[in-house]
């Protein structure tokens, strides 16, 4: 019997996003590829903004699908899920789609009489201060006021986490329909405060709920108080008390966010006002409002400042921002005195794409379908984010060629050290989706593919796959930026790979597939 002389084939390395192998037609009448139901959840939930309508689905039933992918595996694994959301909204910064998914989670799993997960679940992903009140509007409006003792522990535990002095004044309004004493109240008994500070905190939200005439922040609250002390000034005198000198030390300490600022005033944001109030904005904040700097006039030497805060790199980081907020900015700030600061901080959003060597076939797809907007919040569109990716990985690469392609397909020529944002206005929209003739017109022997689409492609490409121009040894790298569920060819193993989001987890694992290593989940280390 023969056991040692016998030929063995090291298996290649596998990635999470799998297909079936079995096929169905995909929304573009072409050939598509089922995927497991991990899988698909995984891609629609890094692509999916709750209640937006897609090129090729409607909002409502995209919820419908997610829904019913979350409450499935919740039941029948939870731990996965639990890591998937959790993931979404630490790492992957998806706020809606992690709330959601949290709320099904615990109805499927009390459905289901199953215990344990949901008080976790909930925790997870409620990261913002507002985001208690979010989970609550959603649920209440879906399954009624009577909550589960896993949801109020869940919420509990956040707002004891979450809940001070600063996060009052920003997100307990009179616009939101559940404002802290609602939340506090909802939770009942009140969470017991996790500081000492924070009983007296909770008492005064309470009583901005229901006594706001009568509501007198704790004395030892420093900034509340000096809050209550600058919004109670006279309106004839609120212009001077921003503009004096000392106004911006004064707005930081009262912790006026420039939204509460545009309202308290009762009059213009005039350049005056934005220079006060610009040393204590976020950096973010301070990205949305480059038109407003402009129509105002600030001088040049706060422009400087804003300018040096976009462009710095911990500010950016701490920030974690996706990278089209930059080119969002770009293309609608007036003035040409933002582009290098913005320039600089896309560069640095994009530091962990992924420097690869040897030669790079990089497809981006403007077909029609590409051009539909993830949310109601944005002007831009997906393929404005599949540009972005593809022009920073040909940037980074050792040698690349950047396509472009629809129903037809060009390069896109990048001279060295050109501004990415320079570069995206070079791209346009194509019309149709022919991936197979895209690859067969530009793969000449590269080292690896990467193709950034939403893999729903025209009918007729040989095979079902529109990848078969590449040779079987050749890594195939997809990134879907929509979340449909049929792929465009097989992936998993066998060098076809698909990544779902443009984040760093996706980033890191091209290197980690070549080096021969298996990659799991992003939340699986």
């Amino acid at each position: 019997m023969s056991r040692f002389n016998v030929r063995t084939t090291r298996p290649g390395p596998s990635s999470p996003v799998t297909t079936t192998g079995r096929r169905t037609a995909n929304h573009n009448g072409g050939t598509g590829h089922v995927r497991d139901r991990k899988s698909e959840l995984f891609l629609l939930a890094v692509a999916n903004l709750v209640g937006q309508d897609t090129f090729y689905e409607r909002g409502g039933t995209r919820d419908d699908r997610y829904t019913a992918l979350v409450r499935e595996l919740a039941v029948s694994d939870p731990e996965w899920t639990l890591g998937l959301l959790r993931w979404l909204r630490h790492e992957a910064r998806l706020r809606t789609a992690a709330l959601v998914g949290a709320a099904e989670f615990t109805r499927a799993r009390l459905d289901a009489g199953a215990h344990g997960f949901s008080r976790q679940a909930v925790d997870a992903v409620l990261q913002r201060a507002d985001e208690p009140g979010e989970l609550l509007a959603y649920w209440t409006s879906r399954y009624g006021r009577a909550l589960p003792k896993p949801l109020k522990r869940g919420v509990a535990d956040a707002v004891r986490r979450l809940y001070d002095g600063r996060a009052l004044l920003k997100y307990d309004t009179a616009t939101k329909g559940y404002r802290f004493g609602d939340v506090l109240e909802l939770t009942h008994p009140v969470p017991d405060p996790a500081k000492p500070w924070q009983g007296g905190l909770f008492a005064y939200a309470l009583d901005r709920r229901h006594r706001p005439d009568e509501a007198v922040p704790p004395s030892s609250d420093r900034l509340l108080t000096a809050n209550r002390e600058l919004l109670a000034l006279p309106v004839a005198e609120r212009r001077a008390a921003v503009t004096a000198e000392g106004g911006a030390e004064r707005l930081a300490a009262a912790g006026l966010t420039w939204e509460a600022l545009a309202g308290w005033l009762q009059g213009p944001m005039d350049a005056a006002v934005w220079e006060a109030v610009i040393p204590s904005m976020g950096s973010m904040a301070l990205v949305r409002n480059l038109r407003n700097f402009d129509r105002a006039g600030v001088s040049d030497e706060a422009a400087e400042q804003v300018a040096r805060r976009i462009g710095d790199q911990g500010e950016v980081h701490r920030s974690r921002q996706f990278p089209f907020r930059y080119l969002a900015a770009y293309r609608h700030a007036p003035s040409l005195r933002w582009g290098h600061a913005l320039e600089t901080a896309l560069s640095h959003s994009l530091a962990n794409v992924p420097a690869l060597a040897g030669r790079t076939l990089i497809l981006v797809d403007r077909s029609g379908s590409m051009f539909d907007r993830p949310s109601q919040q944005t002007l831009l569109n997906r393929a404005d984010s599949a540009a972005i990716f593809g022009t920073a990985l040909k940037v980074r690469a050792a040698a690349a060629d950047l396509v472009e392609f629809g129903t037809t397909s060009r390069v896109v020529e990048v001279r060295p050290g050109e501004a990415v944002l320079r570069v995206l206005e070079r791209f346009g929209d194509l019309g149709g989706t022919a991936t197979a003739e895209a690859v067969r017109a530009h793969y000449r022997g590269h080292d690896r593919v990467v193709v950034i689409t939403d893999e729903q492609t025209d009918p007729g490409h040989r095979d079902g796959d529109p990848l078969t121009a590449v040779p079987a040894h050749v890594p195939v790298y997809t990134w879907n930026l929509a979340g449909y569920a049929p792929g465009h060819g097989p992936s998993g193993s066998a060098n076809r790979h698909t990544f779902g989001g443009l984040g760093d987890a996706a980033f890191r694992l091209i290197p980690l597939l070549e080096a021969g290593e298996s990659a799991g989940w992003p939340w699986e280390r």
